[in-house]
Protein backbone atom coordinates (compact mmCIF):
# COMPACT_ATOMS: atom_id res chain seq x y z
CA UNK A 1 0.00 0.00 0.00
CA UNK A 2 1.89 3.38 -1.12
CA UNK A 3 0.81 6.62 0.25
CA UNK A 4 1.63 9.89 -0.37
CA UNK A 5 4.59 11.47 1.38
CA UNK A 6 2.25 13.47 4.23
CA UNK A 7 -0.11 11.27 5.38
CA UNK A 8 -3.93 12.29 6.03
CA UNK A 9 -5.86 10.98 9.25
CA UNK A 10 -9.49 11.11 9.88
CA UNK A 11 -10.42 11.01 13.60
CA UNK A 12 -13.38 11.48 15.47
CA UNK A 13 -15.69 11.02 18.03
CA UNK A 14 -19.67 10.82 18.38
CA UNK A 15 -21.27 13.51 19.98
CA UNK A 16 -23.04 11.90 22.90
CA UNK A 17 -21.41 13.23 25.87
CA UNK A 18 -18.35 15.14 26.94
CA UNK A 19 -15.08 13.45 26.66
CA UNK A 20 -13.12 11.71 29.23
CA UNK A 21 -9.56 10.14 30.53
CA UNK A 22 -10.68 6.68 28.31
CA UNK A 23 -10.72 9.22 24.66
CA UNK A 24 -7.28 10.94 26.29
CA UNK A 25 -5.89 7.77 26.43
CA UNK A 26 -7.14 6.17 23.57
CA UNK A 27 -6.52 8.57 20.91
CA UNK A 28 -6.70 12.71 21.96
CA UNK A 29 -3.35 12.49 23.52
CA UNK A 30 -1.75 11.09 19.80
CA UNK A 31 -4.08 13.66 17.80
CA UNK A 32 -2.19 16.10 19.39
CA UNK A 33 0.91 15.11 18.68
CA UNK A 34 -0.25 13.54 14.63
CA UNK A 35 -1.70 17.04 14.08
CA UNK A 36 2.11 18.42 13.83
CA UNK A 37 2.96 15.22 11.16
CA UNK A 38 0.16 14.61 8.92
CA UNK A 39 -3.18 16.19 7.86
CA UNK A 40 -5.56 15.79 10.12
CA UNK A 41 -9.48 15.82 9.95
CA UNK A 42 -11.77 15.30 13.19
CA UNK A 43 -14.93 14.47 12.85
CA UNK A 44 -17.88 15.54 14.99
CA UNK A 45 -20.22 12.45 13.93
CA UNK A 46 -23.50 13.93 15.37
CA UNK A 47 -25.04 11.86 11.98
CA UNK A 48 -23.75 8.61 12.80
CA UNK A 49 -24.93 9.44 16.66
CA UNK A 50 -28.10 9.64 15.68
CA UNK A 51 -28.46 5.79 14.21
CA UNK A 52 -28.90 4.87 17.82
CA UNK A 53 -30.27 8.66 19.48
CA UNK A 54 -33.13 9.68 17.03
CA UNK A 55 -35.37 9.57 20.02
CA UNK A 56 -32.37 12.11 21.79
CA UNK A 57 -31.76 14.53 19.29
CA UNK A 58 -31.06 17.64 21.34
CA UNK A 59 -28.67 15.35 23.61
CA UNK A 60 -26.43 15.06 20.29
CA UNK A 61 -26.83 18.18 19.22
CA UNK A 62 -25.89 20.07 22.26
CA UNK A 63 -22.86 17.70 22.47
CA UNK A 64 -21.85 18.95 19.23
CA UNK A 65 -19.96 22.09 20.92
CA UNK A 66 -19.49 20.19 24.17
CA UNK A 67 -16.73 17.70 21.91
CA UNK A 68 -15.24 20.56 20.45
CA UNK A 69 -14.59 22.49 23.68
CA UNK A 70 -12.64 19.05 24.37
CA UNK A 71 -10.50 18.81 21.23
CA UNK A 72 -9.49 22.38 21.61
CA UNK A 73 -8.70 22.42 25.13
CA UNK A 74 -6.37 19.24 25.37
CA UNK A 75 -4.49 21.17 22.44
CA UNK A 76 -6.32 20.45 19.12
CA UNK A 77 -5.11 23.59 16.96
CA UNK A 78 -7.62 24.28 14.50
CA UNK A 79 -4.95 26.01 12.66
CA UNK A 80 -3.57 22.55 11.29
CA UNK A 81 -6.39 19.94 12.44
CA UNK A 82 -9.69 20.50 10.55
CA UNK A 83 -12.39 19.80 12.46
CA UNK A 84 -15.71 18.86 10.79
CA UNK A 85 -19.46 18.74 11.65
CA UNK A 86 -20.45 15.41 9.95
CA UNK A 87 -23.84 16.24 9.51
CA UNK A 88 -22.89 19.64 7.70
CA UNK A 89 -20.83 17.98 5.13
CA UNK A 90 -23.75 16.28 2.37
CA UNK A 91 -21.41 14.50 0.60
CA UNK A 92 -20.62 12.12 2.67
CA UNK A 93 -24.07 11.39 3.01
CA UNK A 94 -23.82 10.75 -1.26
CA UNK A 95 -20.92 8.76 -0.93
CA UNK A 96 -22.08 6.53 1.56
CA UNK A 97 -25.21 5.89 -0.31
CA UNK A 98 -23.10 4.53 -3.64
CA UNK A 99 -20.86 2.79 -0.97
CA UNK A 100 -24.17 0.75 -0.18
CA UNK A 101 -24.66 -0.85 -3.15
CA UNK A 102 -21.54 -2.61 -2.52
CA UNK A 103 -22.16 -4.76 0.31
CA UNK A 104 -24.75 -7.30 1.51
CA UNK A 105 -26.64 -6.74 4.62
CA UNK A 106 -25.16 -10.18 5.77
CA UNK A 107 -21.54 -8.94 5.50
CA UNK A 108 -22.77 -5.95 7.42
CA UNK A 109 -24.47 -8.49 9.98
CA UNK A 110 -21.06 -10.18 10.26
CA UNK A 111 -19.09 -6.98 11.43
CA UNK A 112 -18.35 -8.46 14.67
CA UNK A 113 -17.89 -4.65 15.84
CA UNK A 114 -21.60 -4.26 15.17
CA UNK A 115 -22.62 -7.68 16.67
CA UNK A 116 -21.12 -6.87 19.78
CA UNK A 117 -22.62 -3.46 19.96
CA UNK A 118 -25.95 -4.29 19.06
CA UNK A 119 -25.83 -6.85 21.77
CA UNK A 120 -25.09 -4.06 24.41
CA UNK A 121 -28.03 -2.23 23.23
CA UNK A 122 -30.42 -4.86 23.42
CA UNK A 123 -31.53 -4.30 19.74
CA UNK A 124 -31.75 -8.13 18.96
CA UNK A 125 -34.21 -8.03 15.13
CA UNK A 126 -35.47 -4.07 16.20
CA UNK A 127 -32.14 -2.89 14.83
CA UNK A 128 -31.98 0.41 13.52
CA UNK A 129 -31.33 0.46 9.58
CA UNK A 130 -29.36 3.34 9.95
CA UNK A 131 -26.85 1.80 13.16
CA UNK A 132 -26.82 -1.38 10.79
CA UNK A 133 -24.60 0.53 8.09
CA UNK A 134 -23.06 2.93 10.11
CA UNK A 135 -19.34 1.05 9.16
CA UNK A 136 -20.52 2.27 5.33
CA UNK A 137 -20.97 5.32 6.66
CA UNK A 138 -17.78 5.46 8.36
CA UNK A 139 -16.26 3.97 4.84
CA UNK A 140 -17.74 6.94 3.20
CA UNK A 141 -16.19 9.77 6.08
CA UNK A 142 -12.82 7.77 5.43
CA UNK A 143 -12.65 7.91 1.39
CA UNK A 144 -13.74 11.13 1.28
CA UNK A 145 -11.12 12.39 2.24
CA UNK A 146 -8.93 10.47 1.50
CA UNK A 147 -7.50 9.07 4.65
CA UNK A 148 -4.38 7.02 4.74
CA UNK A 149 -4.46 6.27 8.71
CA UNK A 150 -7.21 6.17 11.21
CA UNK A 151 -6.68 5.83 14.59
CA UNK A 152 -8.77 3.26 16.24
CA UNK A 153 -9.23 0.69 19.34
CA UNK A 154 -8.80 -2.64 18.67
CA UNK A 155 -12.52 -3.15 18.89
CA UNK A 156 -12.48 -1.01 15.88
CA UNK A 157 -10.12 -3.12 13.69
CA UNK A 158 -13.31 -4.60 12.12
CA UNK A 159 -14.38 -1.18 10.75
CA UNK A 160 -10.83 -0.38 9.10
CA UNK A 161 -11.24 -4.04 7.18
CA UNK A 162 -14.58 -3.54 5.90
CA UNK A 163 -13.73 0.10 4.54
CA UNK A 164 -10.83 -1.45 2.72
CA UNK A 165 -12.82 -3.98 1.35
CA UNK A 166 -15.79 -1.03 0.01
CA UNK A 167 -12.02 0.46 -1.27
CA UNK A 168 -11.10 -2.46 -3.09
CA UNK A 169 -14.67 -3.42 -4.45
CA UNK A 170 -15.65 -0.18 -5.63
CA UNK A 171 -12.30 0.72 -7.41
CA UNK A 172 -12.61 -2.98 -9.07
CA UNK A 173 -16.07 -1.90 -9.97
CA UNK A 174 -14.98 1.23 -11.73
CA UNK A 175 -11.97 -0.17 -13.09
CA UNK A 176 -9.80 2.72 -11.52
CA UNK A 177 -7.90 3.70 -8.63
CA UNK A 178 -10.32 6.46 -7.10
CA UNK A 179 -10.67 5.30 -3.35
CA UNK A 180 -7.83 4.91 -1.14
CA UNK A 181 -7.15 2.33 1.53
CA UNK A 182 -6.24 3.41 5.02
CA UNK A 183 -4.08 1.59 7.73
CA UNK A 184 -5.25 1.71 11.44
CA UNK A 185 -3.18 3.05 14.21
CA UNK A 186 -3.28 1.65 17.02
CA UNK A 187 -2.76 3.15 20.79
CA UNK A 188 -0.47 1.81 23.31
CA UNK A 189 -3.67 2.18 25.78
CA UNK A 190 -6.45 0.92 23.48
CA UNK A 191 -8.98 1.08 26.17
CA UNK A 192 -8.89 2.50 29.63
CA UNK A 193 -11.75 0.58 32.30
CA UNK A 194 -14.33 3.00 33.96
CA UNK A 195 -13.81 3.55 37.46
CA UNK A 196 -15.65 0.55 38.86
CA UNK A 197 -13.73 -1.93 36.87
CA UNK A 198 -16.61 -3.42 34.86
CA UNK A 199 -16.47 -1.97 31.63
CA UNK A 200 -14.56 0.32 29.36
CA UNK A 201 -15.02 4.04 30.52
CA UNK A 202 -18.63 5.55 29.50
CA UNK A 203 -20.27 8.75 30.93
CA UNK A 204 -23.87 7.39 30.08
CA UNK A 205 -22.25 4.52 32.81
CA UNK A 206 -21.20 6.92 35.32
CA UNK A 207 -17.79 5.46 35.81
CA UNK A 208 -15.79 8.18 33.57
CA UNK A 209 -13.77 10.87 34.88
CA UNK A 210 -14.25 13.82 31.88
CA UNK A 211 -11.99 16.32 30.69
CA UNK A 212 -13.76 19.10 32.83
CA UNK A 213 -13.74 17.27 35.93
CA UNK A 214 -12.90 19.22 38.99
CA UNK A 215 -10.58 18.78 41.38
CA UNK A 216 -13.04 17.36 43.91
CA UNK A 217 -15.04 14.93 41.53
CA UNK A 218 -11.25 13.47 40.23
CA UNK A 219 -10.49 12.85 44.10
CA UNK A 220 -13.72 11.08 44.64
CA UNK A 221 -13.69 8.99 41.27
CA UNK A 222 -10.33 7.97 42.34
CA UNK A 223 -11.55 7.27 45.90
CA UNK A 224 -14.13 5.00 44.56
CA UNK A 225 -11.76 3.15 42.14
CA UNK A 226 -12.35 -0.66 41.95
CA UNK A 227 -9.14 -2.85 43.33
CA UNK A 228 -8.34 -6.19 45.02
CA UNK A 229 -11.04 -6.86 47.19
CA UNK A 230 -9.08 -8.80 48.91
CA UNK A 231 -6.53 -6.64 50.27
CA UNK A 232 -7.84 -6.22 53.39
CA UNK A 233 -5.13 -4.75 55.44
CA UNK A 234 -1.96 -3.16 54.41
CA UNK A 235 0.14 -6.20 55.32
CA UNK A 236 -2.23 -7.90 53.12
CA UNK A 237 -0.48 -9.04 49.74
CA UNK A 238 -2.51 -7.42 46.82
CA UNK A 239 -3.40 -8.53 43.23
CA UNK A 240 -2.43 -5.94 40.73
CA UNK A 241 -4.30 -7.79 37.71
CA UNK A 242 -7.78 -6.12 37.35
CA UNK A 243 -6.67 -3.41 40.00
CA UNK A 244 -7.60 -0.30 37.91
CA UNK A 245 -5.20 1.90 40.00
CA UNK A 246 -2.58 0.31 38.88
CA UNK A 247 -4.39 0.37 34.93
CA UNK A 248 -4.42 4.30 35.64
CA UNK A 249 -1.11 4.16 36.69
CA UNK A 250 0.38 2.17 33.63
CA UNK A 251 -1.76 4.96 30.99
CA UNK A 252 -0.32 8.19 32.82
CA UNK A 253 2.12 7.41 35.37
CA UNK A 254 5.28 8.05 33.48
CA UNK A 255 7.78 6.99 35.68
CA UNK A 256 7.53 3.07 34.67
CA UNK A 257 10.33 1.87 36.78
CA UNK A 258 8.52 4.08 39.62
CA UNK A 259 5.32 1.84 38.77
CA UNK A 260 7.00 -1.55 38.51
CA UNK A 261 8.49 -0.47 42.46
CA UNK A 262 4.78 -0.04 43.30
CA UNK A 263 3.55 -3.08 42.14
CA UNK A 264 6.10 -5.14 43.22
CA UNK A 265 5.28 -3.42 47.15
CA UNK A 266 1.47 -3.81 46.52
CA UNK A 267 2.14 -7.61 45.30
CA UNK A 268 4.44 -8.22 48.96
CA UNK A 269 2.33 -6.49 51.24
CA UNK A 270 2.90 -3.42 53.15
CA UNK A 271 1.44 -0.64 50.37
CA UNK A 272 -2.16 0.45 51.02
CA UNK A 273 -4.53 1.05 48.54
CA UNK A 274 -4.68 4.86 50.01
CA UNK A 275 -1.35 5.54 49.65
CA UNK A 276 -1.14 4.51 45.59
CA UNK A 277 -4.30 6.11 45.34
CA UNK A 278 -3.13 9.33 46.25
CA UNK A 279 -0.38 9.36 43.78
CA UNK A 280 -2.94 8.10 41.34
CA UNK A 281 -5.08 11.44 42.46
CA UNK A 282 -1.67 13.80 42.17
CA UNK A 283 -1.07 13.05 38.48
CA UNK A 284 -4.55 12.58 37.43
CA UNK A 285 -5.01 16.57 38.77
CA UNK A 286 -1.84 17.51 37.28
CA UNK A 287 -2.87 16.34 34.16
CA UNK A 288 -6.94 17.95 33.77
CA UNK A 289 -5.91 21.23 35.73
CA UNK A 290 -4.38 22.86 32.31
CA UNK A 291 -7.30 20.57 30.16
CA UNK A 292 -9.79 22.33 32.15
CA UNK A 293 -8.50 25.65 32.69
CA UNK A 294 -8.05 26.01 28.77
CA UNK A 295 -11.62 24.17 28.05
CA UNK A 296 -13.20 27.51 30.29
CA UNK A 297 -11.71 29.71 28.14
CA UNK A 298 -12.37 28.80 25.03
CA UNK A 299 -16.15 28.36 26.79
CA UNK A 300 -16.22 32.13 27.53
CA UNK A 301 -16.32 32.85 23.63
CA UNK A 302 -18.59 30.10 21.94
CA UNK A 303 -19.34 32.05 18.88
CA UNK A 304 -15.71 31.70 18.79
CA UNK A 305 -15.80 27.99 18.52
CA UNK A 306 -19.07 27.63 16.26
CA UNK A 307 -16.65 29.87 13.63
CA UNK A 308 -14.06 27.41 13.81
CA UNK A 309 -16.36 24.81 13.04
CA UNK A 310 -17.68 26.58 10.26
CA UNK A 311 -14.56 27.28 8.87
CA UNK A 312 -13.45 23.57 9.37
CA UNK A 313 -16.65 22.22 7.66
CA UNK A 314 -16.45 24.33 4.58
CA UNK A 315 -12.79 23.77 3.67
CA UNK A 316 -13.97 19.79 4.33
CA UNK A 317 -17.07 19.80 2.06
CA UNK A 318 -14.37 21.63 -0.79
CA UNK A 319 -12.36 18.11 0.19
CA UNK A 320 -15.14 15.35 -0.25
CA UNK A 321 -16.58 17.58 -2.64
CA UNK A 322 -13.33 16.71 -4.92
CA UNK A 323 -13.49 13.37 -4.11
CA UNK A 324 -17.18 12.92 -4.65
CA UNK A 325 -16.97 14.48 -7.64
CA UNK A 326 -14.14 11.90 -8.93
CA UNK A 327 -16.38 8.68 -7.87
CA UNK A 328 -18.96 10.45 -9.89
CA UNK A 329 -17.11 10.91 -12.72
CA UNK A 330 -15.74 7.20 -12.39
CA UNK A 331 -19.42 5.83 -12.46
CA UNK A 332 -20.49 7.90 -15.06
CA UNK A 333 -22.83 9.97 -13.02
CA UNK A 334 -21.25 13.42 -14.46
CA UNK A 335 -24.12 14.17 -16.89
CA UNK A 336 -23.40 17.89 -16.57
CA UNK A 337 -19.96 18.42 -17.14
Amino acid sequence: MTHPTRPTILTGDRTTGPLHLGHYIGSLRARVQMQHEAKQFLLLADTQALTDNMGRRQRVTENVIEVALDYLAVGIDPAISTIVVQSQVPELAELSQYLLNLVTVARLERNPTIKEEIRLRGFERDIPAGFLTYPVSQAADITAFKATHVPVGDDQLPMIEQTNELVRRFNATVEQPVLVECEAVLSAVTRLPGIDGKAKMSKSLGNAITLGSTPDEITQAVKDMYTDPNHLRVSDPGQVEGNVVFTFLDAFEPDVQKVDELKAHYRRGGLGDSVVKRMLNERLQALIEPIRARRREFEADKAEVMAILKRGTLHARDVAGATLAEVKGAMGLNYFD
